[in-house]
């Protein structure tokens, strides 16, 4: 159904698609540089922040140069300084806590700050919307449009009031247009339109195959005496065996609340491993379940993150648009953060569109240039052989590996190794895969899927088209299910893929429930055949997280 001449068009100096870090720093800077310059954000999440997640130690080198007087500004909710740090080298039934001063530079976390990422968001947010930026949330950017040269002209947000055969229900609403002089795209990672542009414009093509992972969070609230706020502690080791990348985050916030995570790369070869059971099993471990003990979780998420690093970045520029942050890639993996080189990211858009005005450069190429000379970049540089170290050579010798290139060289190796592969490519056949049994779910420390989107508060209209879609609707019967023994009810952390079968077992149905889904893009990542295309559902469907 074509809807295309009943939409209205909104025109803007520059529109963002994602009120994320990146695109929230973008839009204040650019209101630095030019208080007149026409600045919108579209937000797909019902409200700024529903849609974030993340651990979240946050160094603030972007914030300090973006606003500097953030300490004394109203209302900012960066409140808990990182006081103590370990890390954990777990077996089954024990722990090995590793000496701070032989942890690399890289992985220091003096003078950061543990946050709740959808605050943070919410509170510049803010700031943004007192500098004359406008903020639509609950408007999803659905469709690139393009101007007759090719180059980008602006987005359409999706039409509203569709029912599941993309008939016009009553409460239809056609979607807008906002055209634009320049186009951000910070949609986080692995963005439904960044993924069609890094396609459309080739801007992969110099660029490795990029790395990803699924990352879990809860939030505990926790007994006083279990409680030590400023803690940071990671772990590496059990549940998983050394050649299946991962590790655990348990932040000790304020409030007497912990934020507790678990992070497993996508290029895991077992179709059995289940990242949600692994995070579930994870915190039965004895140096984790004493922490939890007599704890309540009030929340969980997850979402995917990016992790390739400098060699898998995209360009990052094409005509009339720019990809910043998490959609492009630069997450700063050995540092387990992305949030500052993501603001970063965005500031330097700012000043590339700024000095293109003013006539200092000829387009927006440009921005290549100016992210090279930036701080981001020689961050991501020193980093960039650490994941294929643990990728090729598993966690023990990987990590050796690694602290002899952030310790004794500073990340300054005179090579760059490359990744070999994508995510989805990675899996072998269920035949050769051992089975994993995971224990069942107590409802004190361990749960389930179904009670654990619950705590999301993802919810989408009824009736509305399904948003994630099957190239071939055959293949996870044909396919996938006797070669994977479809991965996809497992990989997914919020139950959205099951085979039903009759009683006798035969007959075996792939159903989607996509109400479930809490937009982690998971399966748009693993799917080893590609056959999942995760696009926009309706503006303000999906998770409400709170304080993730």
């Amino acid at each position: 159904m074509d809807t295309n001449s009943q939409r209205e068009s909104m025109e803007y100096d520059v529109v963002i698609v994602g009120a994320g870090p990146s695109g929230l720093a973008t839009a204040i800077k650019l209101k630095q540089l030019n208080a007149d310059k026409n600045v919108c954000i579209v937000e797909k999440s019902s409200e700024i922040g529903a849609h974030i997640l993340s651990g979240n130690v946050f160094e603030v080198r972007a914030l300090d140069e973006l606003l500097p007087d953030w300490k004394e500004m109203e209302s900012c909710p960066i409140k808990t300084k990182v006081s103590k740090e370990r890390l954990l080298f777990l077996s089954e039934k024990g722990s090995f806590s590793w000496p701070t001063w032989l942890l690399p530079p890289v992985q220091h976390n003096k003078g950061n700050y543990i946050v709740s990422l959808a605050n943070l968001c919410r509170w510049l947010a803010q700031v943004a919307e007192n500098m004359g930026v406008e903020i639509y949330p609950g408007f999803a950017a659905s469709e690139i449009l393009f101007n007759d040269d090719d180059s980008i002209k602006g987005i359409a947000t999706n039409d509203m009031g569709l029912d599941i055969n993309k008939e016009k229900k009553d409460s239809f609403e056609p979607g807008i247009e906002l055209h634009a002089k320049v186009t951000i795209f910070a949609e986080g990672c692995r963005g439904h339109l960044g993924k069609q542009l890094i396609s459309k414009y080739n801007l992969s093509k110099d660029s490795d195959p990029q790395q990803y992972g699924i990352g879990l969070k809860e939030i505990w609230e926790v007994p006083e005496e279990n409680h030590d706020e400023g803690l940071v502690l990671h772990s590496t080791g059990w549940p998983l065996d050394n050649n299946t990348y991962g590790g655990s985050f348990l932040y000790h916030a304020e409030n007497k609340q912990i934020f507790i995570g678990y992070v497993i790369g996508l290029d895991y070869s077992n179709p059995y491993i289940s990242p949600f059971e692994e995070f579930q099993r994870f915190k039965t471990h004895p140096s984790i379940s004493k922490i939890l003990k007599n704890g309540k979780r009030i929340s969980y998420g997850a979402r995917a993150l990016i992790e390739g690093g400098l060699q898998s970045l995209p360009k990052m520029s094409m005509p009339g648009g720019l990809l910043i942050g998490c959609n492009a890639g630069t997450l700063n993996m050995p540092k387990i953060k992305g949030t500052h080189t993501a603001m970063k990211s965005g500031m330097i858009a700012a000043e590339v569109i700024n000095d293109l005005e003013l006539g200092k450069i000829d387009n927006l190429s440009a921005y290549e240039s100016y992210f090279k000379e930036s701080w981001v970049y020689k961050e991501l540089h020193s980093a960039r052989n650490v994941k294929p170290f643990l990728t090729n050579y598993g966690r023990i010798i990987g990590t050796i590996l690694t602290g002899l290139d952030q310790i004794l060289f500073r990340g300054k190796l005179p090579f760059t190794l490359r990744h070999k592969h994508s995510d989805h490519e990675t899996l072998v056949s269920a035949k050769n895969s051992k089975k994993i049994e995971y224990p069942k779910p107590d409802g004190v420390l361990t749960f389930d899927r179904p009670s654990s989107v619950y705590l999301t508060g993802t919810f989408h209209t009824e009736n509305q088209p399904v948003h994630l879609h099957l190239k071939d609707p055959d293949l996870p019967i044909n396919y996938t299910l006797e070669e994977f023994d479809e991965p996809a009810q497992r990989y997914c952390p919020a139950g959205v893929y099951e085979i039903q079968r009759e009683q006798d077992e035969s007959n075996p149905k792939f159903v989607i429930n996509s109400q479930n889904c809490i937009h982690c893009k998971t399966c748009d990542i693993k799917e080893p055949s590609q056959n999942i295309n995760w696009v926009t559902p309706e503006g303000g469907g999906g998770p409400k997280y709170s304080n993730m």
